[in-house]
């Protein structure tokens, strides 16, 4: 879920916003629903030098009993340390770690790779993948690839790879991309940006090699429901969760 003062929204390519209701409503409807996890982006933090989502952060572990992962603005030990109290099982880092690789290894150190996730933004340019920063605001000329090699090596224990091509278009997720990424590194990818019906998550699993998929337009505005999402993937010999 992307958040923005304190309302989950959604975009097409990271523009274009529009409310999607409350994150902590939300939260316990997708956890009900049978959700795995659930991700809570606040895509303005960095933007706007706002700290995160401490607050909400501790209201959603009051309303739901599956993990999740709160990120947005983490610059800092600290500020990961306040989220994980606050009840987050995982932190997010994107821009700052970018910025400064070190923050990874920091986070690692401290807290464990299980608990450090890269969420990374890319772009599809003609020489390849580029990395973007504060909510797709910035290019910042770095490779997709490198980047995510230097962040495994530095501890990070997940990536959360989103296509900003393919975010809220409703074409399916980059699998080739996520293919290259599956192959390259160990650590569990998660794909992000274009889902737009079942059969793209299948794509996503079965052409891309992710371990997991994420959604958001779909989910939030109900044009497919979670457990018959499960069921049908399931139905495909993918496995899958059937609570």
């Amino acid at each position: 879920m992307d958040v923005m003062n304190g309302r989950t929204v959604k975009g097409v390519n990271f523009l274009n916003l529009r409310d999607a209701g409350d994150p902590v409503e939300l939260a316990a409807r997708y956890a009900l629903e049978g959700a795995d996890e659930l991700v809570f982006l606040d895509i303005t933090a960095t933007h706007e030098k706002r700290k995160t989502l401490a607050k909400l952060a501790s209201s959603v572990a009051q309303a739901i009993n599956i993990p999740f992962t709160v990120g947005g603005g983490v610059a800092s030990v600290e500020d990961a340390l306040v989220l994980l109290h606050s009840g987050a099982d995982k932190v997010s880092v994107n821009s700052a770690a970018v910025r400064r690789p070190e923050l990874i290894s920091e986070l690692a150190a401290r807290f464990g790779s299980q608990c450090v996730v890269l969420a990374v933004d890319a772009r599809q340019k003609e020489n390849g993948w580029e990395v973007y920063l504060n909510g797709g605001r910035i290019a910042t000329g770095i490779e997709l690839f490198t980047w995510v090699g230097e962040a495994v090596d530095r501890g990070a224990g997940e990536i959360l790879f989103t296509s900003m091509d393919h975010d809220g278009t409703r074409n399916g997720f980059a699998n080739e991309a996520l293919l290259e990424m599956s192959q390259r590194f160990t650590v569990p990818l998660i794909a992000s940006g274009g889902a737009g019906k079942m059969e793209h998550f299948a794509d996503a699993f079965i052409k891309g090699k992710a371990d997991a998929a994420l959604a958001a337009g779909i989910f939030h505005y109900g044009e497919v429901a979670i457990p018959d999402l499960k069921q049908y993937l399931f139905n495909q010999k993918i496995p899958v969760r059937i609570s």
